[in-house]
């Protein structure tokens, strides 16, 4: 479909939303004045004007969104052309590749993926300047080739007039939604206001004695919901309509990124990304958010920074990934086909040759990334997080984070120790518990499903223990680390592990054997005390490594 086809169609769905809004406002008249023709008076026929004018009111709202509305961009870093040189003659090559104009600014962002945007006039018929916005983890994670690929897929929406014609399909989208949600507002406030209502009268029969009332607000807002649904089947066929142009623009970006940087490099990408995208929500999750507990932030630049680092540790992780692309359904309602389909496309083009291009990394494209890392990182985080301190590295973030993370553990345990004793949970006051024999009794005020409630004796003792070791195990390193006694190991591939500070004999304690210990069915807390016992450094062993020191 060429573009002038496709503005079309954009126009015809847009005044679609407009002729259903006269349509629902002619049928509200039609029953008014039906009504009103059958001997409607008083009181009725007042409420009857009063609820035609409350569902009719969102629906004039919506006509009156005439203005398109801006997407927000997302916060990056703008370069110039004397910033990166080679990223903005690689772009303004493949937008001659293409045969579209270039953008006009690029933008550095800190997410896993790549866009283009244009502020068109006139609904999208005369074009206005561009903007590519480049995820810098992509730059981290693909090969020059890769990289050049998906600028090459973006730069084809410019070239079937994607960007300039989205104005259109935006705005109808924009429309139709903002009015389901006037009417599901509506609906709740009404709903919220009914059972207040019926709140209050129960209340009142408490108050005198009385069973209290129901407060469910039964068919309230009912009318509101219905015009949203109503406007909900206009907005599936709309999101249909528009949503399968969207996706055979993707498969014509594809194709033009196939035709320009190579097939392999194109399929290679896309079978990247997913995974790319995978690992850097890992990362944020356990790596650059690892200090906010303790209210630190990683050192200047590697908050984005240690994604790359990260990648080169799980490289063969990713490399797994790479061969098993995801299998999860699409919604009907996504604008991307499958990446699977997506791959399965490319892969089937007859062989360029073009296998040996691009091989290094695409961060060569970039002048200086440690300084874009920290550039970014001003622009990007907001202004709390930045404030925070820095830490000195990477080993310094996770030994305070685990010590703060420690002595604010709230565990199941922690929380049923409190109960039981009612006294604060320190691993003193349960250690008196297990001792005392009452470590099953104080198991039962555990969160249990109703197996593990019901269960009896060892059965029992099965369903709790993994809880209970979770718990003591926690505990036993709080007390550690408040003793200085525990050190944490920084892995860019595997979980932190911790690490008990020898004793002054060089004995290395066993944490895990003295927990067992003590949740075992015959418990036996000796281990665990003589564990989290204060060390004390004989005169005579002047060699002797203090409490905290790392021998």
């Amino acid at each position: 479909m060429g573009a002038t086809l496709r503005a079309l169609r954009a126009l015809v769905l847009l005044a679609g939303f407009y002729v259903f809004g006269l349509l629902l406002l002619a049928a509200i008249l039609a029953v008014d004045v039906s009504l009103t023709q059958v001997g409607l008076r008083g009181p009725n026929l007042l409420k009857l004007y009063v609820l035609s004018v409350v569902v009719a009111l969102p629906i004039v709202q919506g006509f009156l969104m005439l203005r398109t509305p801006e997407g927000e961009e997302p916060p990056g870093l703008e370069v110039s052309e004397a910033d990166e040189p080679a990223l903005w003659r690689t772009v303004r090559e493949l937008a001659d590749a293409v045969q579209t104009r270039a953008p006009s600014r690029i933008v550095l962002t800190g997410d896993v993926n790549a866009a283009v945007s244009e502020r068109s006039r006139f609904l999208g018929m005369l074009p206005g300047p561009r903007a590519l916005y480049l995820g810098v983890p992509l730059v981290q994670g693909l090969s020059e080739a890769q990289l050049r690929s998906v600028l090459a897929h973006e730069l084809g929406h410019y070239s079937h007039a994607d960007t300039r014609l989205a104005g259109i399909t935006v705005r109808g989208r924009a429309q139709v939604l903002r009015t389901i949600a006037r009417f599901e507002e509506r609906a709740g406030r009404t709903a919220d206001r009914e059972r207040a209502r019926l709140q209050e009268k129960s209340d009142r029969a408490v108050a005198k004695g009385k069973r209290p009332k129901d407060v469910d607000p039964g068919r309230a807002g009912i009318s509101f919901r219905a015009m949203s649904k109503v406007y909900g089947l206009y907005a599936r066929f709309y999101f249909w309509a528009t949503l399968a142009g969207a996706r055979r623009q993707e498969f014509a970006a594809d194709a033009a990124a196939a035709r320009i940087t190579g097939r392999d490099a194109t399929a290679s990408a896309l079978r990247e990304i997913p995974g790319l995208s995978a690992a850097h929500d890992f990362y944020l999750d356990r790596y650059a958010t690892l200090g906010l507990p303790a209210d630190l932030m990683p050192p200047r630049g590697e908050v984005f920074g240690g994604f790359g680092r990260m990648l080169t540790a799980r490289e063969l992780e990713l490399a797994s990934m790479r061969a098993e692309l995801p299998a999860e359904a699409v919604s009907r309602y996504d604008s991307h086909p499958p990446i699977q389909e997506r791959v399965r496309r490319i892969e089937s083009l007859a062989p360029d040759g073009r296998t040996d291009e691009g091989k290094g990394a695409a961060s060569g494209l970039l002048a200086d990334m440690n300084r874009t890392l920290a550039a970014l990182e001003d622009v990007v985080l907001v202004e709390k997080v930045r404030s925070l301190p820095r830490a000195a590295g990477w080993q310094e973030l996770l030994d305070a984070s685990m010590d703060a993370r420690l002595r604010s553990a709230d565990s199941p345990v922690h929380r049923a120790l409190a109960m039981y004793t009612q006294a604060p949970p320190t691993l003193g006051a349960l250690l008196k518990v297990i001792e005392d024999g009452q470590l099953w009794k104080l198991a039962q005020r555990l969160p249990l499903s109703e197996q593990a409630a019901a269960a009896k004796g060892r059965a029992f003792r099965e369903f709790a223990r993994p809880s209970l070791l979770g718990g003591v195990k926690a505990m036993a390193l709080a007390e550690l680390s408040a003793e200085s006694r525990l050190t944490w190991e920084f892995s860019w591939s595997e979980p932190a592990a911790p690490r008990v500070v020898p004793l002054p004999d060089g004995t290395e304690p066993d944490v895990e054997a003295a927990v067992e210990a003590a949740v075992a069915d015959v418990p036996e807390t000796a281990a665990l005390r003589a564990l989290v016992a204060p060390v004390t450094t004989s005169p005579d062993s002047p060699d002797s490594p203090a409490p905290g020191s790392a021998a």
